[in-house]
């Protein structure tokens, strides 16, 4: 029987390093560094040990120069709260500015600011990455409208507000995969590049290769041999799933080439979608979109606290009143056609008409936000003709209608769309002869024939739930890089 020995490999300390032949002098300058332990930010304000040796990366916020001490506060996006840095004077340089990217090792050490239970006494302080403060678009002492800020969307990353926003969007965003998976929810993902407009609005994105020279001997002038677009809605590819599967949902970009510079519209957007099989129920639905709402506000109000905070504080106060009362009160349920009737007994004057047919607008939805007591309302039933082809008609009169619902909530409208799905496919097949989609939606039709269900399902607009929940006014503001006509910086 074959044995090996293997032979005893020595720890990994500072011995084993003067063994080996390593200058003293590369120990100095690098020795503190190797053998500290890298630390957020975050982990260091929460840690109640002291004594500790640490490693800090990230950004000077604050320099404060005195005769015989110097004091930084750095922050590397862990957390909105900074970790004071104390020093040495003799550690400051001409370099060690606000803005600039430091890589700090030191103790920490308990704290006599009550704000804080520690900060790091340095021991080392090395600039990795210089700024200019005169030229960095930022000032210390400044605080910054969100419309200022806009303008940088390569920096506005360095901004307490947006960083905020997108440690909040970041839990946001698991708050969300979190309660579909618990629901049981199989997450798709469904193409980015589609040759379906799901929402039949013709507000698409051509697809074709750029640059591409065409030839002229071949008859078809597309690269994927049919028209191809960005996608409007993942919904379609959801149906086909859930005819596998009791309930899917997708999260990612959408894109509409909707040619609009206001403060609700996107070209480029995310958004949540989910279908449900075997239901024939609007209830079914308006409880997973009022559930998927109020368990992402709790997480988010309980992960990011400081964040929201800063938003209710500074942005829009006493909106955390508002939130609260969202999460507390039962949704309220209203027909279209209370809608119309509510709007019309109004003594508001609205730009647009609000005739039975006609379509919620904006100021329609706040108003019966407003309305209904500031708590988020769905509108169901809506009439069969402003729907597209895949809502369940109704099959009413003398009001034609279709199930469909969408939630209203306070200072955006609306939030999620959804509806159920015309499984009979007699109905569907007159619906698409009516519309000539018929041979466009073949597949479509073919899944009522094979095994299909009554079945549901809703989308919500993800940067729309983030101005719900902060308070923000501007869609712009709650997504990394802003895309919309005329503008697509970076």
């Amino acid at each position: 029987m074959l044995s090996l020995t293997l032979p005893r490999i020595p720890a990994l300390t500072t011995s084993l390093f003067c063994r080996c032949n390593v200058s003293s002098k590369f120990l100095q300058r690098h020795g503190s560094r190797m053998l500290s332990e890298k630390t957020r930010v975050s982990d260091a304000l929460a840690s109640k040990e002291t004594g500790s040796h640490v490693r800090i990366q990230g950004w000077v916020r604050s320099v404060r120069p005195q005769k015989d001490n110097l004091f930084l506060h750095v922050t590397d996006g862990s957390s909105l709260q900074p970790l004071q840095v104390v020093a040495s004077s003799h550690l400051n340089t001409r370099d060690l500015t606000f803005g600039c990217a430091v890589d700090i090792t030191g103790t920490l050490e308990k704290s006599p600011n009550k704000k804080q239970n520690v900060e790091l006494k340095a021991q080392r302080i090395e600039v990795v990455g210089e700024c200019n403060p005169v030229d960095f678009p930022f000032k210390i002492k400044e605080r910054h409208s969100l419309e200022y800020t806009r303008q940088f969307p390569h920096l506005r990353c360095r901004t307490n507000a947006f960083s905020s926003l997108l440690r909040i969007r970041s839990e946001a965003t698991t708050a969300i995969q979190s309660f579909f998976r618990e629901n049981g929810f199989v997450q798709i993902h469904t193409p980015v590049i589609t040759s379906n407009d799901c929402e039949g609005a013709g507000e698409l994105f051509q697809v074709e290769p750029a640059g591409d020279k065409k030839d002229s001997d071949d008859p078809n002038p597309h690269f994927f041999s049919v028209p191809a677009y960005l996608t409007v809605s993942g919904q379609l590819h959801l149906e086909v799933m859930a005819g596998a599967f009791s309930a899917v949902y997708t999260f990612g970009p959408t894109f509409r080439a909707e040619n609009s510079q206001s403060r609700r519209h996107l070209a480029e957007f995310y958004m949540v979608e989910a279908e449900i099989a075997f239901t024939e129920s609007l209830d079914d639905l308006m409880k997973v979109m009022e559930n998927l709402f109020k368990a992402t506000t709790e997480h988010v109000l309980s992960h990011c606290a400081e964040d929201v905070e800063l938003f209710h504080k500074y942005m829009a106060p006493g909106h955390r009143d508002q939130v609260d009362l969202m999460l507390n009160r039962k949704f309220d349920v209203i027909s279209y056609t209370e809608a119309i009737d509510i709007l019309k007994s109004s003594s508001q004057n609205f730009t647009f008409s609000t005739e039975w047919g006609d379509d919620l607008h904006t100021e329609h939805e706040k108003f019966l936000v407003k309305h209904c007591g500031n708590v988020p309302v769905f509108v169901i039933n809506y009439p069969y003709e402003l729907k597209p082809f895949y809502a369940r008609d109704n099959q009413d009169q003398p009001k034609h209608t279709a199930a469909a619902v969408d939630l209203l909530v306070p200072g955006v409208g609306e939030l999620c769309g959804g509806s159920l799905r015309e499984e009979r496919i007699e109905v569907l097949s007159q619906r698409l002869a009516q519309a000539g989609l018929k041979d466009t939606y073949e597949w479509y039709l073919q899944l009522r024939e094979f095994g299909s269900v009554p079945h549901g399902g809703f989308g919500m607009g993800f940067e729309r739930y983030l101005l719900c929940i902060l308070g923000l006014h501007n869609i712009k503001d709650v997504i990394p890089f802003a895309r919309f006509s005329h503008s697509c910086l970076l």
